[in-house]
């Protein structure tokens, strides 16, 4: 059983990469497409949106799909009242920031946010009808189909909004892009996942839920007000085109960081709560994650920041330069962001909602007051080291909660992370003070500095033996025997 798990979980891992990279990479293309067909203006006009577009999804969601998770045999009655809760819900809100359109477009004095959010909107409705088919295929671990509609939707919403911004439509290009990608995600998976639910309603079944979900919402929401304040203050005290230099920034940066915890939380959450009864599995699973999370993803965000100008200067071209500099900065914080949703995931399969909403406030009060205190002392370049400084607490308070409930502590998670953090900085700071002594050209030079970075970092984790560079060779090379023999 626990080797097929693994086998389960690594082919998770692998498909849940291939859905998240492939909506990323085909997201990353459009958007160079986009970038040159719209403004930084048009960019920081959905920029602007976005939090609240984020929070009422949030809302939308409720934390039941988590509950639906970590609830050990969910019934068909429990998925068919969260069903019927999300619809609901979706249309409540979404009358309300109908309504509240005119007030939010007055707040940042530009008149067209209020048409733009009204349809954009939508996104919540249609959202909230595929959310326990996602959930339902999650908790299965059928990360194959997933990656399927996810790739397909992303192809025909990215084709359209091209078309549609070649033929001069400005940001209402972007809006339907959500909107499509949202659409074509919920057509997708109703025909995959023959789940319908049933006309019942369970008011038991709801508290039951909401009593673990109720937390999880909780702290969701407040993660994510802190996780796009920063759009929410470029926004108000900024141009518009501040805000869409660091969206696009912002938006690379997430091509590692976001995308990839995203990937290890759709597959690690499930198969933790599997254990949720066994600390000292969690413990050597959450190890093991951790090493590789952190062995594949901090190098890949120094590479990022070595090469931020000449990455900015070849897909976007100059009009977009000052975003290298956000970059930059941002894949310092991408480090951590990396690390901690397979924490938090393996405290909440443990069932403990209450203790990390009560955590969350705390963290995020942190980070708001980093943030503020940043830009208000020191403007742009102030907000944004504030969010650094504020991802690597929040890190440290997500380990605080693993050694609490786990038996896993702060200071064993982080001696067992130093070698691959020294190693990865060892090798930045040689690539990129090789790379300052030769001229070769902005291009040229960036190049180079991709490949010494790679071959200098997987020499050095062979030479020092570098425990996660061995078990994931082991792990990959295992995975691929047992599909051969399958």
């Amino acid at each position: 059983m626990v080797s097929e798990l693994k086998t389960k979980t690594l082919s998770g891992m692998i498909w849940s990469f291939v859905q998240r990279f492939g909506t990323m990479a085909i997201s990353f293309v459009s958007n160079i497409v986009l970038a040159r067909l719209l403004t930084p203006d048009d960019y920081g006009t959905i920029g602007m949106l976005m939090i609240f577009i984020a929070v009422a999804n949030t809302f939308v969601d409720g934390g039941f799909g988590s509950a639906l998770i970590q609830k050990k045999e969910p019934t068909k009655e429990d998925y068919s009242t969260i069903f019927w809760w999300n619809m609901f819900l979706s249309a409540v809100i979404y009358a309300l920031l109908f309504m509240c359109a005119p007030a939010i477009a007055r707040f940042y004095n530009l008149p067209l946010l209020s048409d733009v959010l009204r349809v954009q909107g939508l996104v919540l409705i249609v959202n909230a009808l595929s959310i326990i088919q996602q959930n339902q295929l999650r908790k299965q671990l059928k990360f194959k189909r997933l990656a399927a509609v996810t790739v397909t939707a992303a192809v025909l919403s990215a084709g359209i909004a091209i078309v549609l911004a070649y033929c001069g439509w400005g940001v209402w290009a972007l809006v339907w892009q959500q909107i499509l990608l949202s659409l074509f995600t919920a057509i997708l998976l109703w025909g995959l996942n023959k789940w319908v639910p049933s006309l019942v309603f369970s008011k038991e079944s709801f508290k039951q839920l909401f009593g673990f979900g109720g937390f999880i919402l909780m702290s969701s929401l407040i993660n994510t007000l802190a996780n796009n304040l920063q759009g929410l203050l470029i926004g108000r005290f900024f141009s518009s085109a501040t805000l869409g230099y660091y969206t696009q920034a912002f938006k690379l940066e997430q091509v590692v960081s976001t995308s990839s915890s995203t990937v290890v939380d759709q597959v690690s959450y499930p198969v933790l709560a599997k254990f949720q009864d066994d600390d000292a599995a969690l413990k050597s699973i959450l190890k093991r994650l951790s090493s590789a999370i952190a062995f594949v993803t901090t190098p890949l965000m120094l590479i990022i920041a070595q090469v931020a100008q000449p990455a900015i200067l070849l897909l976007y071209s100059d009009r977009w330069l000052p975003s290298a500099y956000y970059l930059q900065v941002l894949c310092m914080a991408g480090i951590a962001v990396c690390l901690q949703g397979v924490s938090y995931n393996a405290v909440a399969s443990k069932g403990k909602s209450r203790d990390l909403f009560v955590w969350t406030i705390i963290k995020r009060g942190v980070n708001v007051a980093a943030i503020v205190i940043g830009m208000v002392m020191w403007g742009m370049k102030g907000l944004i080291w504030g969010f650094v400084l504020s991802a690597w607490i929040l890190l440290s308070v997500n380990f605080y909660l693993v050694g609490k409930h786990i038996g896993y502590s702060v200071w064993q998670q982080f001696r067992d992370l130093a070698p691959i953090f020294a190693l990865s900085a060892l090798v930045y700071a040689i690539v990129h003070v090789g790379c300052s002594l030769i001229d070769v050209g902005v291009y040229l030079n960036g190049a180079i500095g991709i490949v010494a970075y790679i071959i200098i970092y997987l020499g050095g984790a062979y030479m020092f033996g570098l425990k996660t560079f061995t078990d994931l060779q082991q792990v990959v090379m295992g995975y691929f025997r047992h599909e051969r023999t399958a």
